[in-house]
C-alpha cells in the first residue's frame, strides 16, 4: 500500500505543479495586458489634456491637478445644493402638515 500512496502523492504534486505553472502564466499575461492598456490610456489622456485642457504656460500635470481641484469643487457645490434642496423640501412637507394643505 505504501507504494500506491507514494505514487498518488507524486501525481498530486505533478498536477499541482502544472496547475501552478498555468496559473502563473495566466496571471503574468494578464498583468502585461493590463499594464499595456493602462499605459496606452495614460498616453491618450495626457495627449487630450495637453491639447485641449491646458492653459497658457501650463504643463499637463499642472492642468490635471487644476482639473482635479475644479472637479472636487463642483462635487462639493452639487452636494451643498442637494442638501439645501432636501432641507427646503422637508420644510415644505412640515409646513403642509401644519396647514393641512398638500
Amino acid at each position: 500500500m505504501s507504494d500506491l500512496k507514494k505514487v498518488n502523492e507524486e501525481i498530486a504534486e505533478t498536477v499541482t505543479g502544472g496547475f501552478q505553472k498555468i496559473e502563473d502564466g495566466v496571471v503574468n499575461g494578464y498583468k502585461k495586458i493590463e499594464s499595456a492598456v493602462v499605459g496606452a490610456y495614460k498616453q491618450v489622456e495626457d495627449a487630450f489634456v495637453g491639447r485641449f485642457l491646458t492653459r497658457e504656460g501650463e504643463t499637463v500635470e499642472d492642468a490635471k491637478e487644476r482639473l482635479a481641484v475644479e472637479q472636487t469643487a463642483r462635487e462639493e457645490q452639487v452636494q451643498t445644493e442637494e442638501e439645501k434642496r432636501a432641507a427646503e423640501q422637508k420644510a415644505r412637507i412640515e409646513a403642509s402638515k401644519h396647514t393641512g394643505r398638500p
